[in-house]
């Protein structure tokens, strides 16, 4: 904790005078949702991640699913932490106070536990319920390049938080049937979002997952998800891996746990996309 402090603190130091910089060069905060459930939010979360903090940047991962994979896929144990992502939605404790590093240079994580599976009910009596999470977030504003919130399979309170509280919405689609399904209520949320809580939101970037080349079915859904995000979708495709699937095990992002990979090569592939805008 005193090391993680440290950092931001002279993190701070080095921002103090910064602030007037372009908005372009401000923190940029991507809530990666999908409300299916096993398209790769998480390893996209983390993997993304770590490819930027490998390019220099500075990441910080908050992790909103009760479930805590994107925390342990970084080798964080969420159980020894006695203040948690809960904590700041529920109890008004800062952003600072949680964030926790990982052990991969400029890679940090706000971590969840088990507790968050119970918020929802908890902050249905909290005022400004929705913009808890874009207040705690707005508190570390110059620590870090990217925020990435790893959001839960479900269009509830925590989702609509991360939305509330972000600069863009990210899409990882599953390269199977029915890759589609469920957008149209993800879109209608937003639009709610964007007229209420946050007009400047958007689904800025879609990108492909678990895709094999060589699946007739793949490619047809690349030109179906083409055909609806022609602007948001990004070029680099993330191939369906074994190696990708058993790095969280290891408790490391694919860009240390293989990092000659064909999933390594991709985030950082995506990682270029996103540094170039």
């Amino acid at each position: 904790m005193l090391e993680n402090i440290l950092y931001l603190s002279e993190s701070r130091k080095q921002q103090a005078g910064k602030r007037h910089m372009a908005d372009a060069a401000k923190m940029k905060i991507f809530a990666v949702a999908n409300q299916k459930g096993g398209v790769g939010k998480t390893t996209t979360t983390t993997s993304l991640g770590a490819a930027l903090a490998e390019a220099g940047k500075r990441v910080l991962i908050v992790d909103l699913d009760p479930q805590g994979n994107a925390t342990t896929g970084l080798g964080v144990d969420g159980r020894r932490f006695e203040k948690s992502v809960y904590d700041v939605l529920l109890n008004d404790v800062p952003m600072v106070d949680i964030v926790e590093p990982t052990g991969f240079n400029n890679l940090f994580v706000a971590p969840a536990t088990l507790d968050l599976a119970g918020v929802e009910q908890e902050l249905t009596a909290v005022i400004s319920r929705e913009l808890r999470l874009k207040r705690a977030i707005a508190s570390v504003e110059g620590d870090f390049d990217y925020v990435f919130i790893d959001c839960p399979p479900s269009l509830g309170l925590i989702t609509i938080n991360a939305f509330a509280a972000a600069t863009d919405i990210m899409v990882p689609v599953q390269t199977e049937f029915y890759a589609l399904e469920g957008l149209t209520q993800l879109r209608a949320i937003i639009d709610l979002v964007q007229k209420n809580l946050n007009p400047d939101l958007k689904i800025s970037k879609v990108v492909l997952t678990m895709y094999d080349a060589r699946n007739t079915l793949s490619q047809d859904v690349a030109i179906e998800v083409r055909r609806h995000f022609a602007e948001e979708l990004c070029r680099t495709k993330i191939p369906r891996t074994v190696r990708l699937a058993e790095a969280p095990s290891f408790g490391q992002p694919i860009t240390v746990f293989d990092p000659q990979s064909k999933g390594a090569k991709a985030y950082r592939q995506l990682a270029e996309e996103i540094m170039n805008g």
